[in-house]
């Protein structure tokens, strides 16, 4: 579930969560907020129980707002209000809605009071407030990160929308997305415009993120009606939802006509020329592209850049050097975890043997797939077995279950990468489309077998799966509490899941798929060095490799596909091991804090049930859980399905 964090990100980001990433929470309206003074009676009942009502109904009208601003989020959401237009990217409406943000604020604190609420209502309260706070202070780095990159740009972004997401149900749905088309390219021109100013600030963008743009948009317009030869992705998305209507008899054959005339205008008439004068812009910038690029240390104002976006993806205070320090005590800690494994394996040799003999042997197939179409579809077989094995184990670890389905897919062709990250993209919150566990497997070399059981379950289930479907299906907290997205928390949690995992019976059964596992969590422990590396020590990208290839099993192309990753977004790599171990520290805390009353449903319920929190606000929420199991007031977890207001609707892959 990734999504964005430069100034594309900071425009898809107002479009993609509507709640956004954030930093370390100040609590209601002072330090001391939430506390009785000598000087205040203390709220009844009947008082707290109004107020947190009066606040929760504000902040679904709020919510309400905050989406009707984004047409994009509300095709993401399931919803088709707006579902001609695509969201304003300009720096002016990114202004614009920071100031909304700010004036909601003064209206939560004018208008309510943080002391007769309920500890959920405080949540909410809180996650607002920084929010909107974090909001704020990010809006000076507008320019500082890349627009375009080979991971989350626009060029690969909007054609993922009009095809993966524009629902077509009727003709007005068909003429809405051909006028998406034409919005498409509007949008495209207002964030080429934003990178030319972030350029002409003194941000250089990679070669290697030039060379994915102009690469992945090149892909987007050859073909038909762009060019000579078969249907292009989205001309062929065109012409099957209009032969769609046609066949259910919601338009006839002159309509039909009339549709692909005008989508074929769209395409070529405003679509095409946008993607042309990216690509224009992408071979100039490259010309003087560094080739062997650094992190932040090289870009203008970007040690604090770099500050914020730690703050941002770990919800912590931690200072670049000391998630530095915590990166190599953990890769440390995990390799004399895979030294044991290594022999269980039956290898004779060194770690770091271990990890070329495992990196070069791509052609045996017991630890690799072929190469091919054939051994990508046998990937996606073997990874839809293993998350359906694990949903059996849920009920013995978690009351709360998810009602949404979940499929696995591979990535359409225009976006595909070599070596590039799964991924996963949520459902809609009324069960219409299903969740999508994303796999990149246009070289299968990168795709070792011993790392398919643990991706399956980080993506999937227990995974990101099971956390963003329960947190969208929940009814008990304001609904843009069910949307929101902390980076920390929602990868920390799928990290958490992977070790999880191993805790239940029929998984990792081999030394393979083990080391697997391990090697997955040493990746996440590489990246609290290299991306730190990178940004606030001055790293190239080559020293970046050289750490990351002598420190774990990956292939090359693996290791290069991370390294540019974190030189695109950074600070975001660090969130997956700083969310895992706060999650591993709240779950010892309550064991030794509640012994045999310790219940591992209810922990997990109570990580979950609230939806995604900034770590300081989890913490919070165990803590409260743990007062009332040892005051007899935690409910004994029951294995059951989020109550939603729609049914589940079974959606065939």
């Amino acid at each position: 579930m990734r999504v964005k964090l430069s100034a594309t990100a900071t425009a898809l980001a107002l479009i993609l969560a509507a709640c956004g990433e954030t930093s370390a929470p100040q609590q209601g309206n002072n330090p001391e907020a939430g506390a009785e003074t000598t000087e205040t009676a203390a709220a009844t009942d009947a008082e707290i129980e109004a107020e947190t009502a009066r606040l929760n109904a504000w902040f679904d009208e709020k919510y309400e707002e905050q989406v009707m601003m984004s047409p994009i989020r509300l095709t993401f959401l399931g919803r088709k209000e707006r579902n001609d237009e695509i969201d304003d990217m300009s720096y002016e409406a990114a202004q614009e809605q920071l100031q909304w943000r700010l004036d909601t604020l003064a209206e939560m604190e004018a208008n309510f009071d943080y002391d007769k609420l309920t500890p959920e209502a405080k949540n909410s309260w809180d996650i607002w407030k920084y929010q909107t706070e974090q909001a704020e202070e990010g809006m000076q780095y507008f320019y500082n990160g890349f627009t375009f990159d080979q991971m989350n740009g626009a060029q690969s972004f909007l054609p993922t929308v009009l095809i993966q997401f524009h629902r077509v149900d009727n003709e007005a749905d068909m003429e809405a997305y051909i006028s998406r088309i034409s919005e498409g390219a509007r949008a495209g021109n207002q964030l080429l415009e934003i990178a030319k100013e972030s350029a002409s600030r003194g941000v250089e963008t990679p070669d290697f993120a030039l060379e994915g743009v102009i690469d992945q948009s090149r892909k987007v317009i050859t073909g038909a009606p762009f060019t000579d030869g078969e249907a292009s992705d989205l001309w062929a998305d065109v012409q099957m939802e209009i032969s769609n209507l046609q066949e259910v008899g919601e338009i006839d054959e002159a309509r039909a006509e009339e549709l692909m005339t005008a989508a074929e205008t769209a395409l070529t008439e405003d679509f095409q020329p946008a993607y042309e004068n990216l690509i224009a812009w992408a071979e100039a910038e490259l010309e003087d592209a560094p080739e062997n690029p650094t992190g932040l240390t090289s870009q203008p104002g970007g040690a604090e850049f770099y500050n914020y976006r730690l703050k941002v993806s770990t919800t912590t205070d931690l200072t670049a050097d000391e998630i530095h320090e915590i990166g190599l005590e953990e890769v440390e800690r995990l390799q004399g975890e895979m030294e044991a494994v290594k022999e269980e394996f039956g290898f004779d040799g060194t770690l770091q043997e271990f990890f070329v003999y495992l990196r070069e042997n791509t052609d045996e197939r017991e630890l690799y797939y072929e190469n091919n179409d054939a051994g990508a579809d046998q990937y996606i077989a073997d990874a839809t077995a293993a998350i359906d094995n694990i949903e059996g184990q849920l009920p013995e670890y978690f009351g709360i279950l998810p009602q949404a389905d979940l499929i696995v897919k591979r990535v359409e062709p225009f976006r595909e990468q070599d070596g590039a990250a799964q991924h996963y993209y949520p459902g809609t919150p009324d069960g219409s489309r299903p969740g999508t566990y994303y796999a990149h497997l246009s070289d299968m070399t990168s795709m070792p077998k011993r790392e398919l059981e643990v991706i399956a379950y980080h993506e999937g289930l227990p995974g990101h799966h099971m956390q963003i479907s329960i947190a969208q299906e929940l009814q008990d907290i304001p609904q843009f509490r069910t949307q929101a997205g902390f980076t920390a928390y929602s990868e920390g949690w799928g990290l958490y899941s992977e070790r999880l995992a191993s805790e239940m019976p029929g998984t990792f059964q081999t030394p393979q798929s083990e080391f697997g596992r391990l090697g997955s969590e040493i990746w996440r422990a590489i990246r609290l060095v290299v991306d730190t590396g990178l940004h606030s020590k001055g790293w190239t990208e080559e020293e970046a490799w050289e750490y990351f290839t002598e420190n774990a099993a990956v292939t090359d192309q693996q290791a290069r596909s991370e390294i540019q990753r974190y030189i695109v977004m950074p600070g975001q790599a660090t969130a997956y091991k700083i969310g895992m171990i706060k999650i591993l520290e709240l779950r010892e805390m309550a064991r030794e804090e509640l012994g045999d009353d310790f219940d591992i449903r209810g922990f997990h319920d109570t990580i979950l049930g609230g939806g995604a929190l900034p770590l300081e606000l989890l913490e919070r929420r165990v803590n409260t859980w743990i007062e009332d199991v040892k005051a007899g007031e935690a409910a004994t977890p029951e294995t059951t399905e989020v109550e939603t207001e729609a049914e589940t609707m079974d959606v065939e892959q």
